[in-house]
């Protein structure tokens, strides 16, 4: 068996597929995408697709070596993203090629459902109280949020009373017995977290998400020190290496994507490392879903899963659902805040590709937000 052909699909809202082919047949499909640079990762993924046209596709940590590896210059989110799209569809065809879920070929599962959380308010979040009651109406055990908008660069006190007011109108919709995660998506600088932690620690958050920019991880520890709620982090970090300042520094939750961390053979390796440290694991996924089903394939072989992120009904997602590129939605059904276990072969979901074509025909070309403050300065997003 060989690998044959190598196609990829731009598809609305913001995501990028692959599709791998192999001379016998078998068809796997990958999400190799940065988002808002998904025509870069497609370049990307041309290039390292002639590493393994006539290969074979069951060759999987060998082929992972050589796109890593087989060039000078390493690492990045584009290359990292276009080699964890490439690996997530050699999983899915050797899935298919020995006839059992990923999972399984990661030595079987340890356990029978996975969490998953819900996003409630938007990029500058509204109406927190009523969407985090949705939610649990619907039977979500967990939210997140972002905890603001655009902020200054040492908050107001009106600034820090609106996130405080947030995550007080969520943990009073979702009771005691229901978490609320916040994400301060590197916005709000370290005097800022510091501050806001200390202020929002009763109400208890599951935990605090990238509290300062990947460039400034080694002021994690001052955060970490600072205050009781658990810190996670990791959705833009893209390989081993870069996950030990944190760990080290002592983050409770490690946070990389499978679309963006190598796929799901590098971020088996990340969860092994975090394991090492004490440290679980909570995918990041606001994307697709071949992604979703990757990361839900790690969650179920991996003993220090936490909770997984899902993109199903996000701000992110208008006019266009994950859902709509299945030809079956049933392996994504929520039973009490939970993902069931995904038991067909590969990566266990049959992609639409009649969808995947006719989207691509049209494409996309989503940029994320720039934001600015109120002089016309850059404000991070």
């Amino acid at each position: 068996m060989k690998i044959d052909r190598i196609e990829t699909f731009l598809v609305a809202p913001r995501w990028l597929f692959c599709r791998v082919q192999t001379d016998d047949g078998l068809v796997g499909w990958g999400e190799p995408v940065v988002e808002g640079r998904a025509e870069v990762v497609r370049a990307a993924v041309e290039t390292l697709s002639e590493l393994l046209i006539g290969q074979d596709p069951l060759q999987i940590e060998h082929h992972w070596q050589v796109m890593t590896k087989g060039g000078f210059y390493r690492g990045g989110p584009v290359l990292s993203s276009a080699v964890a799209g490439l690996d997530q569809a050699l999983w899915d065809i050797a899935g298919q090629a020995y006839g059992a879920p990923v999972h399984a070929l990661l030595g079987g599962p340890v356990r029978d459902r996975v969490r998953i959380y819900a996003w409630i308010g938007g990029d500058d979040p509204i109406d927190i109280g009523e969407q985090a009651a949705a939610q649990a109406e619907a039977g979500m055990t967990a939210v997140k949020m972002n905890a603001s908008g655009r902020l200054s660069p040492i908050p107001t006190s009106a600034e820090v009373d609106a996130v405080v007011n947030r995550v007080a109108a969520a943990r009073a919709a979702l009771g005691r017995d229901r978490d609320v995660a916040i994400d301060f998506h590197g916005r709000a600088g370290i005097a800022a977290v510091r501050r806001i932690l200390s202020e929002i620690a009763d109400l208890r958050p599951f935990f605090a998400e990238e509290p300062v920019l990947p460039d400034q991880a080694h002021r994690l520890h001052d955060i970490v020190t600072c205050s009781t709620v658990p810190i996670a982090t990791g959705e833009r970090l893209y390989g081993r290496a870069e996950f030990l300042t944190p760990l080290q520094a002592g983050v409770a939750v490690v946070q990389p994507d499978l679309s963006h961390a190598g796929g799901i053979s590098e971020v088996r390796r990340i969860a092994a490392l975090a394991e090492t440290y004490g440290a679980v694991l909570a995918p990041h996924c606001p994307l697709g879903p071949i992604s979703l089903a990757a990361s839900l394939q790690v969650a179920l072989a991996t003993p220090n899963f936490l909770i997984q992120e899902q993109s199903i009904g996000i701000h992110y997602s208008q006019g266009s659902e994950l859902l709509d590129y299945l030809v079956d939605p049933a392996p994504f059904a929520f039973v009490d805040g939970h993902i069931n276990r995904l038991d067909a072969p590969g990566l266990g979901i049959t992609v639409d590709e009649a969808a995947v074509r006719k989207a691509a025909a049209t494409g996309h070309t989503w940029r994320n937000p720039i934001w600015r403050h109120d002089d016309g300065s850059f404000a991070e997003w």
